[in-house]
């Protein structure tokens, strides 16, 4: 029983400090975090869209976050690293949490969702789809609106390997909006399209 539970708290550890980092880095169009053990540590990989937001000038800034990370969360000589997202119009989470933006600053749901449609599309994606719930559109009970664009695998295999998902909220004075974005960035090696 007490290796299970290891496991529980390292992955409660890990979605904590990926919730940290998402919150620290939002400015720098924060992506996603992978943690990986290593004899010498903890080594983490940081994804964002403007890498020099997060490492500062002279690399203060990143030096202060680990230190952050080493005292709040325990780890043992954490390594911090920053990766950045060449096409953020690709990365589902950046584009969830743009749409949030400008959701919040009141431009309406219909005309951001149509746009990301285009410029995700436009980017070389294989298909795009866009699901935007809650008290949208000036109405009194929670809706659900979804866009989509192209082919986009939902369930199975390919949906789990080829398939980008993010999610995030918008907060806006009716409530909570919820954003979940799914990108296709390219097709299975099996499937051919004829007469296109």
């Amino acid at each position: 029983m007490a290796i299970e539970k290891l496991f529980v708290k390292e992955g409660i550890k890990e979605s904590e400090v990926e919730e940290y980092l998402k919150k620290k880095f939002e400015r720098a169009g924060y992506s996603h975090t992978e943690i990986q053990r290593t004899p010498l540590g903890t080594r983490i990989i940081v994804y964002v869209n403007r890498p020099g937001l997060v490492i500062g000038r002279g690399g203060r800034r990143i030096n202060e976050i680990t230190e952050e990370i080493k005292n709040k969360f325990n780890f043992d000589n954490p390594l911090l690293d920053v990766k950045e997202v060449l096409e953020p119009l690709l990365d589902s989470n950046i584009v969830a949490r743009r749409i949030a933006a400008s959701i919040e600053k009141g431009t309406h749901y219909k005309k951001v969702a149509n746009y990301y449609l285009e410029k995700i599309m436009e980017a070389g994606a294989v298909g795009v789809h866009i699901e935007i719930a809650g008290k949208i559109g000036g109405v009194e009970r929670s809706r659900e609106q979804k866009f989509g664009r192209g082919f986009v695998a939902h369930s199975g295999n390919y949906a789990e390997q080829l398939v980008d998902v993010g999610y995030t909220q918008a907060l806006i004075k009716a409530g909570i909006i919820g954003i979940k974005v799914k990108i296709m960035k390219s097709m299975p090696k099996e499937v051919t399209i004829i007469g296109v």
